[in-house]
């Protein structure tokens, strides 16, 4: 059996090696359109590789996957995160889970990651071939696949398994339209906000622990730490919203409102309680000097200037109104974004070969027989922590065995 795997980033290598294991006497070839492989790997996680997530603060998949997350919970019964983690350190890779759940290489380094990779489908005498580009494929009359590449090379294979990740634009997936699939609209997720707010962006490098933001008038928020930067908000907060928000805001051209909550998940009671006790307690004091729930001194002194409050003037002068203000804006600071910025470093799309499009068991195409798709082409996507890779890795096993299945 040949076996075609298009697309040589996560996904498809773990295709490849599953596909080859599963069926010893299939042959092989990773198709890449680029100078080299795995590219997005080696930059993921900073560079460091974010290999998956220990997944112990998910308790709906939702949390995690925005879209496929009915999918993704019935194919991690095949290839879950652990079966990651076995796998990599079955194949020489130490992996070690960090404070927020995130699992890296011990290393510390995506290289270890990809050599493990590139070396698995060595031994199993994998082909990979770059610098070739899909333009189009067909079924011949004996049912198999017929590959046609820009260097205008014609091939045929038994099955296939596209692995081609994210398109930013629909127009690169036409050849799987052609063929009658049908595909979300792709758009970015994953990237940060830019807010047009000079004042506020001179805080930038400014770190917030622990805040929740939103997206005023709908139910999607998120929580985690947010980084001030120079053209507006990022960190995982951002990050995450993004995801949830990434077709509602491509719809809205990138321009809405913003919300934050300061003091991450504390009601707004809480937040008056601790103000009135803080004002009770230290009435003589400068309401600059003494800056609540840990916030950052720079973003509280942005926050009183922001009210019209004078720094200097002592919390035992400020009345119920000024508190009122004051907590208002902590749990509910608004903002408005101006557009959307870039995170490269884990670029993301949303939209793909839609679900309906696909068979939910083995991720063959409906239309299509002895097609299959795997990673990021899919209408898969992820929150920033590793689950993306882990949607690379279990659909690239379930892609590879259903593939190699004669």
């Amino acid at each position: 059996m040949d076996i075609a795997i298009i697309g040589g980033g996560a996904a498809g290598f773990m295709a490849a090696i599953t596909a080859r294991r599963a069926n010893p006497a299939s042959r092989v070839t990773i198709f890449e359109r680029a100078q080299k492989v795995l590219a997005k790997v080696e930059i993921t996680g900073g560079g460091r590789c974010n290999v998956t997530n220990s997944f112990a603060a998910i308790t709906d998949m939702k949390q995690a996957y925005p879209r496929g997350h009915k999918l993704m919970k019935r194919l991690m019964k095949a290839f879950s995160h652990e079966d990651t983690y076995r796998w990599f350190e079955r194949y020489g890779v130490p992996l070690v889970t960090q404070e927020d759940e995130c699992v890296f290489p011990k290393a510390q380094d995506s290289h270890v990651i990809i050599d493990c990779l590139v070396r698995q489908a060595r031994e199993l005498e994998v082909t990979v071939c770059c610098r070739h580009r899909l333009t189009d494929f067909r079924r011949v009359e004996d049912g198999r696949l017929e590959l046609m590449f820009e260097n205008g090379s014609h091939r045929l294979f038994h099955r296939a398994i596209v692995t081609t990740g994210g398109s930013p634009h629909a127009r690169g997936l036409e050849y799987l339209t052609r063929l009658g699939h049908e595909i979300e609209a792709p758009v970015p997720s994953l990237f940060t906000f830019n807010i047009r707010d000079r004042a506020f962006c001179n805080l930038m490098g400014t770190v917030v622990d622990s805040v929740v933001t939103a997206v005023p008038g709908t139910k999607m928020r998120a929580q985690g730490a947010l980084l001030v930067t120079h053209w507006g908000v990022s960190g995982p907060a951002v990050l995450k919203l993004s995801s949830y928000a990434a077709r509602w805001l491509a719809e809205h051209e990138y321009k809405a409102p913003f919300a934050v909550s300061w003091t991450g998940e504390r009601t707004r009671q809480e937040v008056e309680e601790t103000l009135l006790q803080l004002q009770a307690a230290n009435p003589r004091k400068q309401l600059g000097t003494l800056h609540p729930f840990g916030l950052p001194s720079r973003l509280w002194l942005y926050i009183l200037n922001k009210l019209g409050l004078d720094a200097v003037k002592p919390w035992g002068e400020i009345g119920r109104k000024t508190l009122n203000r004051l907590t208002e804006t902590l749990v509910n600071d608004q903002y408005t974004i101006a557009g959307k910025g870039v995170f490269r470093e884990e670029f993301v799309t949303c939209g793909g070969v839609s679900l309906q499009s696909v068979n939910a068991k083995t991720l063959e195409s409906k239309v299509c027989p002895g097609l299959f798709f795997a990673g990021e082409v899919l209408d898969i996507d992820a929150i920033t922590g590793g689950f993306n890779l882990q949607a690379a890795w279990t659909t690239g096993v379930v892609a590879g065995l259903c593939a190699a299945d004669c």
